[in-house]
């Protein structure tokens, strides 16, 4: 097997790509299309929007040497019956994504994994966590989601959900739990939204970065809020599987230099036990190629998962 269609499955779009055998995305077979409002909560919306995404993979000369097909989608999923119900696609639920690709491409053998378990595949696989036995690997951008690294293999969990960083309770809990979740105080979309009810006047996550930068109290005090947020989260998993590594990816990530080091002062301060304070934080090597990179690997690296 040469080649492998790998598709990721998010809150706001979807990606689709051919993968050969050494995690290289070959060039002209990348598409993309929005989900957000567009499939939010309209399943056949959706359906055409992955339909969209899969135009240049099965357009392509090489789309011949397909036979299998990787998906990394947000969840929940429910890996038994191929279907997904995305945190952050409020509309969609118990999406049947693996009978739309099928559908859609002709292929039987469509494997369906947590867009974090594949991100965990994809730098275990050719990323910085290469040769790590245990480790966390997640990314902070629309939602906060990740995989985990056991003993030199991603596990993917008792129903496939094993990661999601982004619903563990780092705060006190006032009403919703969700509230207190890593999520909703450190994401993109919600550290903006907390910003704004706190006076600044920007809009998007790159405003906000550029008030970092230039030294708004507000903006730094929201990105040092979600740093802190994830670091509790990061620190909580540490403690609980004696982690190595922490590898932090996702667009929001980058809203400051300095992100990382504020991850590392709350795993400083907020760790109970030594060894938890002990794991390495470090940014992810394969950026926005990871999420195609990992569904890729389950076709051509499923020896790493559990």
């Amino acid at each position: 097997m040469t080649t492998a269609l790998a598709i990721d499955l998010g809150g706001t779009k979807v990606e689709a790509a051919l993968v050969d055998a050494s995690g290289d995305i070959l060039a002209g077979t990348r598409g993309r299309a929005p989900m957000g409002d567009i499939g939010a909560s309209d399943p056949d919306a959706a359906a055409a929007s992955i339909a969209a995404a899969l135009r240049p993979a099965l357009e392509s000369p090489q789309w011949a040497d397909v036979t299998a097909a990787g998906i990394g989608s947000a969840g929940p999923l429910n890996l038994s019956a191929g279907t997904t119900s995305p945190i952050n696609l409020r509309g969609l639920r118990d999406f049947p994504v693996v009978d739309v690709v099928r559908s859609a491409t002709g292929l039987d053998d469509v494997r369906l994994r947590l867009d974090g378990t594949c991100i965990a595949l994809a730098e275990l696989w050719l990323g910085v966590a290469q040769g790590v036995r245990n480790a966390l690997v997640f990314v902070v951008s629309t939602g906060v989601g990740g995989g985990i690294i056991s003993d030199g293999r991603v596990i993917a969990g008792a129903s496939g959900n094993a990661g999601h960083l982004g619903q563990v309770i780092v705060d006190r809990v006032e009403g919703s739990a969700a509230a207190a979740t890593v999520e909703e105080l450190a994401s993109g979309p919600h550290t903006v939204t907390w910003a704004r009810s706190q006076g600044w006047t920007g809009s998007d996550g790159e405003e906000l970065a550029a008030g970092y930068a230039a030294g708004d109290p507000i903006a730094v005090a929201a990105v040092v809020r979600s740093a802190t947020a994830v670091g509790t989260g990061v620190v909580n998993a540490a403690t609980l599987l004696d982690l190595e590594l922490a590898v932090v990816g996702g667009g929001f990530s980058l809203v400051a230099d300095d992100y990382v080091d504020h991850i590392r002062a709350a795993i400083d301060s907020r760790a109970v036990n030594a060894f938890a304070r002990r794991v390495r934080v470090e940014r992810a090597a394969l950026a926005g190629d990871a999420p195609l990179i990992g569904a890729a690997a389950l076709v051509h690296r499923s020896d790493l998962l559990v």
